[in-house]
């Protein structure tokens, strides 16, 4: 018998998290200048494409330094600061966005200059992530996904500086080819911040750079209807039962069976929301022999009843935030 052939569980994930809205800006920042970006809704990916600087996170957690090349993920949503200065006051993003689209300074480029540029230049993307699947993405990430080996830099420098030219030279077509680079370089940093793994890190994502443990979750996203066994899994992922149990809940903070159970109902998320799938049909394709056993796991996942969340997800269509109103230029990377 021939074994279904694991899926790619990191693009499994990123396909089901559907950024409805994504941009792509940046900005050259000059001299002695510092921003500060509020909270947001989203995720953002960065690539700095020349100069030096700093981020500051509001809360204190963490004062990071960037340098050419580096690429950077933040997930959490939470305010920070980028300077070239962090001893200088920082301005107000929305204060500095208003008076580019009011002054002359406001152009047709989407590649900003602040302050007489050449300090620190930057490139990016922001992203909404899909509201019913975007907490399982940012518990996998720490605040800052920070990639600045030779290594990360040389896989990513092709899109940095092809973004960085599109965004400059704005031909026509720049902006829809600005967004698909910051589209592919934010898959880029997620697959090289797998790959540079951790021990020290737990969670779906961290696990997918252990062969073995990526293996079984491969397995449970390749057939998920499936009723796997912890033996099975085991095999797949080569290891004896009981070692696959106790190596998997240390790596990604679950058992196999939650797991697998937490994959379903992502799955059927989608489904009542995007299909015209009967719940009872749902529930079949999931490997549930009856609807209510599917609805007992799913309002045990999810914290509602199928039904329920497919009126809230409806009801509460993407919101129109003022970020993602005005993604333009700077706005676009804030």
């Amino acid at each position: 018998m021939i074994e279904p052939q694991s899926t790619d569980p990191l693009s499994d994930v990123l396909s089901l998290l559907k950024p409805h809205t994504y941009k792509a800006g940046g900005f050259d920042v000059g001299g002695k200048f510092a921003i500060h970006f509020p909270d947001h809704p989203g995720v953002k990916c960065y690539a700095v494409t020349s100069g030096s600087g700093w981020l500051a996170f509001d809360d204190g957690t963490a004062t990071v330094r960037l340098a050419a090349g580096d690429c950077f993920i933040l997930p959490t949503g939470r305010g920070f600061r980028l300077a070239t200065d962090l001893a200088t006051p920082a301005r107000e993003f929305y204060e500095i966005l208003a008076e580019m689209q009011q002054g002359c300074s406001a152009s047709n480029s989407n590649m900003r200059t602040i302050n007489g540029g050449g300090g620190l230049s930057i490139v990016g993307g922001f992203f909404i992530l899909s509201g019913a699947h975007a907490d399982i993405f940012r518990e996998a990430l720490p605040p800052i996904a920070h990639l600045r080996t030779d290594s990360d830099r040389e896989a990513l420098r092709w899109s940095m500086e092809r973004m960085r030219q599109e965004l400059s030279e704005n031909r026509p077509g720049s902006a829809l080819v600005a967004q698909h680079l910051a589209h592919m370089m934010f898959v880029q940093a997620l697959r090289l911040h797998v790959e540079q793994g951790s021990d020290n890190t737990t969670g779906w994502l961290a696990a997918l750079a252990d062969k073995q443990m990526a293996a079984a979750i491969g397995s449970m996203h390749s057939e998920p209807a499936r009723q796997w066994t912890l033996e099975e899994l085991a095999t797949r992922a080569g290891m004896s039962r009981s070692s696959f149990a106790a190596n998997f809940k240390a790596k990604v903070a679950l058992t196999p069976m939650e797991y697998l159970t937490r994959w379903r109902m992502m799955l059927a998320a989608d489904k009542v929301t995007t299909t015209a799938c009967t719940i009872a049909e749902i529930a079949i394709t999931l490997g549930y022999e009856s609807e209510s056993s599917f609805s007992t796991a799913f309002k045990r996942v999810m914290g509602c009843s199928p039904r329920q969340f497919a009126r809230k997800e409806a009801a509460s269509a993407p919101a129109s935030q003022p970020e993602a109103q005005s993604m333009t230029a700077l706005s676009e990377v804030a």
